[in-house]
């Protein structure tokens, strides 16, 4: 069995990194460059790296900043936010990240997905999906969460496999920011449907939903961001208790 990963995540807004709930309600929660190297002094699997606002601001990720934190990291780096070509995760890679992340711009050119797979490899492209349920069923958002796509999520997670995503990153809108838990029903939907990792992302609290996660879905991985960011959850203390829940992890 693939061992579990535990990934902080930063998400950043002004070259700050912030969190809010449901998307809204953005609030500091410190420097990106001290929060990347406490994470891996913590012995972190993975970083993810947001840009949260660069798809509506319709520019590209800071790269001066993804090369400062992969500077000081020595751990797998994800970055995403404003990626619109190949050419521009290219430039991200170089910059130091491991993967790059699409969202938006997957939604509007599927064809981004195989493009970007055929420049970096399928290991390097993750595809972030922000769902929440309707009175259809669970469906796509995009553009931050504001807007409302024709896609279905488990539909749409089949669809990034097809065309090449290596990973999804499926965080659950109506989760985010609660620390009530992970959405469990919509990481088994897409569970069902692909067969690459899904990461769940949206709604850790306590060390007891990371264990939840991973012993009642297909996760590969837990990311979360204000747990870690106040100092709710230490990473080594929630890897110690996983263990003790017989959960493999890193």
């Amino acid at each position: 069995m693939l061992k579990k990963r535990i990934i902080p995540c930063l998400d950043i807004k002004d070259g700050r990194v912030v969190k809010g709930v449901h998307f809204e309600g953005l609030r500091d929660a410190g420097n990106p460059l001290e929060l990347a190297r406490l994470y891996a002094s913590q012995g972190a699997d993975e970083l993810c790296f947001l840009d949260i606002t660069a798809t509506l601001e319709k520019r590209k990720t800071w790269p001066e900043l993804v090369a400062q934190i992969a500077q000081v990291l020595d751990i797998p780096f994800t970055v995403g936010g404003g990626i619109a070509s190949a050419a521009s995760a290219q430039s991200l890679i170089r910059k130091g990240a491991d993967k790059i992340s699409l969202n938006s711009a997957a939604i509007r050119n599927p064809e981004l997905i195989s493009q970007c797979a055929d420049k970096l490899g399928s290991q390097a492209v993750v595809v972030a999906i922000d769902a929440k349920p309707t009175a259809a069923g669970w469906k796509v958002f995009i553009d931050g969460g504001f807007t409302e796509t024709e896609y279905f999520l488990a539909e749409w997670a089949e669809i990034a496999q097809r065309s090449g995503a290596g990973e999804i990153l499926l965080t659950s809108m109506g989760h985010d920011g609660t620390k009530l838990g992970f959405a469990l029903e919509a990481l088994n939907l897409v569970s069902e449907r692909v067969s690459i990792p899904i990461i769940a992302s949206g709604g850790a609290g306590t060390m007891q939903h990371f264990a939840d996660v991973f012993h009642d879905t297909s996760a590969t991985a837990a990311l979360a961001a204000s747990v870690f960011h106040y100092g709710e959850i230490a990473i080594p203390e929630l890897k110690e208790f996983l263990k003790h829940q017989n959960i493999p992890i890193r």
